[in-house]
């Protein structure tokens, strides 16, 4: 009887050690695939933000941020807290196309912090008649219910040239 017992309770280790390698195998294989997802998406919205801005559509390129009154914009040694501040902002910083120019996002690093938030930092640059500004940004991200959207920006400018 005893070692009935011990037969069965081996089998049952067997089973349990391939359920648990087969569910590990499973969840090591869909990470890099959902990270690889993720950052597609982040970089889709910079896109989708890039193209909006160079069609003169600031609500279009305001889609990218979260419309939280916890959004945070960080600029010119000023904190502005809210979707709609950082609207206003934009709206009366580039009130006509010559001011908006033709914006470039480049060098974007995408670092995952979790499934659900992400760190971007990058390059801007506009062209515009008379000028080029450019600088670096920050961005959080955060994956929330319609998609991955902007909840921390802190941007800032390079000093224009001598």
């Amino acid at each position: 009887m005893l070692q009935v017992i011990r037969r069965s309770s081996l089998g049952i280790r067997r089973a349990l050690t391939i359920i648990f390698c087969t569910s590990v195998a499973a969840i090591v294989s869909a990470v890099p695939t959902q990270s690889q997802n993720a950052t597609a998406q982040i970089r889709s919205v910079l896109r989708a933000q890039q193209d909006a801005w160079n069609r003169g559509d600031i609500d279009g390129f305001m889609n990218g941020y979260g419309r939280s009154a916890s959004t945070v914009f960080v600029s010119e040694d000023t904190i502005r807290r809210g979707w709609e501040t950082v609207r206003e902002r934009y709206r009366k910083k580039y009130s006509d196309r010559a001011k908006m120019g033709t914006l470039a996002f480049s060098d974007l690093e995408i670092m995952l912090l979790s499934p659900d938030a992400g760190v971007v930092l990058g390059r801007w640059s506009l062209k515009r008649a008379n000028d080029q500004p450019h600088g670096r940004f920050t961005l959080i991200f955060k994956r929330l219910p319609e998609g991955w959207r902007i909840v921390h920006d802190h941007t800032s400018s390079a000093p224009p040239p001598k």
